[in-house]
């Protein structure tokens, strides 16, 4: 096996390669993030694009409306866009209907959205369109995940042609079964099993099943420094480990899919819940791969029951149809911004009163619990 000076070298004259590829930057490709000692983020325009970016996979709950909140108030407050895209790259999991719902209900509680598709039956305004120009004024693009596999491809073959891509046989049910470290989400960190197998080996399992796809991490500190959490420090190789670019049916990873669509859809704001920390250090090594302009990251804390558990979709007390039977829009805002701290009661509010109240240094950083019923 090869040592970690020799493996980084290998990444970086990868990277280097990468980042001139035509097409995809036209500035000199940036110096890859593990040989400086902090990552500059920030991108060059003058207005926020902030984003929200949740999966179709049920009914949106109370956790879901807390993130979409944050991150409107967050580029709003200032004049800033919203845009709204849908990650459906989960296709057994996620379903267009789920989407339109989740649609409307954003609409419900007046969180509308400049860049976005339409939700079916044309609920929102003429200006959201199902696809529309982005960044550097490139052809139409759909706002579903789903639809922009070409899109992956090409960033996905730059990494693969420059060696920084390799097959993984592994099944998902031994990596959850292995004893190895586990990342913050609760991921097991690759052990880098199949990094180096010998090509005799690798013919004998493609006859058996296809391969996943992963990238190869230098071990080397990732550093970043969030909007509300301050500087982040990892080692990519111990902490995140080589982690899946193109799953074994074909279908592209999040980690992928997020960096270039946010990317090439001009996003300068990402604000999104503590639970993805470490994922930005993954997105962050592909961002500078692939000389792509770096956001600013802000997280906040998540929101959690009585017993720590984080709100999910498992949850039918808090989720949409709840609380829209129980609610006016105004009500749920205000009892948010109380909840979170903003606002000193919790009496009913519309979008305008909230971003006067909202400021980032009114957010906990620990997460917030939230009592049954809502």
């Amino acid at each position: 096996m090869q040592d970690h000076k020799a493996r980084d070298a290998d990444c970086l004259q990868g990277l280097n390669a990468v980042g001139k590829l035509k097409g995809f930057t036209d500035q000199k490709a940036p110096p890859p993030f593990w040989l400086a000692n902090a990552v500059q983020v920030g991108y060059n325009s003058s207005m926020t694009k902030g984003r929200f970016a949740p999966s179709p996979s049920g009914r949106m709950h109370l956790g879901n409306i807390y993130a979409a909140l944050i991150s409107w108030l967050s580029a709003k407050k200032d004049g800033g866009a919203w845009l709204l895209r849908i990650e459906d790259l989960d296709r057994q999991r996620c379903k267009r209907e789920w989407a339109d719902q989740l649609m409307d209900d954003l609409l419900w509680l007046g969180l509308e959205w400049d860049e976005g598709p339409t939700p079916a039956g044309n609920a929102c305004n003429a200006k959201n369109e199902s696809t529309a120009k982005i960044a550097g004024g490139a052809a139409p693009q759909s706002f579903f995940q789903s639809e922009r596999d070409s899109i992956y491809q090409k960033y996905f073959r730059a990494l693969e042609e420059h060696g920084l891509v390799y097959d993984c046989f592994c099944r998902r049910a031994d990596l959850l079964a292995s004893s190895a470290p586990h990342a913050n989400d609760g991921t097991p960190i690759y052990a880098g099993t199949c990094r180096d197998l010998s090509a005799a080996d690798r013919e004998r399992l493609l006859k058996e099943r296809s391969p996943a796809k992963r990238i190869r991490l230098p071990d080397r500190e990732s550093v970043f420094v969030d909007g509300h959490y301050g500087q982040q420090k990892c080692k990519l190789a111990r902490d995140c480990g080589d982690f899946i670019l193109r799953r074994a049916d074909k279908n592209f990873s999040y980690q992928l899919a997020v960096t270039v669509d946010d990317a090439l859809m001009g996003v300068t704001q990402v604000a999104r819940g503590r639970d993805l920390l470490t994922s930005t250090h993954q997105q962050l090594f592909l961002y500078n791969a692939l000389g792509l302009a770096v956001p600013q990251f802000y997280h906040f804390p998540l929101l959690v029951n009585k017993e720590g558990r984080r709100l999910s979709k498992r949850d039918k007390d808090t989720d949409m149809g709840y609380l829209r039977s129980r609610f006016a829009p105004q009500e749920i805002i205000g009892k948010l911004m109380f909840l979170c701290g903003m606002a000193p009661t919790d009496k009913a509010m519309d979008l305008q009163e909230a971003a006067a109240f909202f400021a980032w240094n009114k957010l906990p950083q620990e997460n917030i619990v939230v009592g049954k019923g809502f």
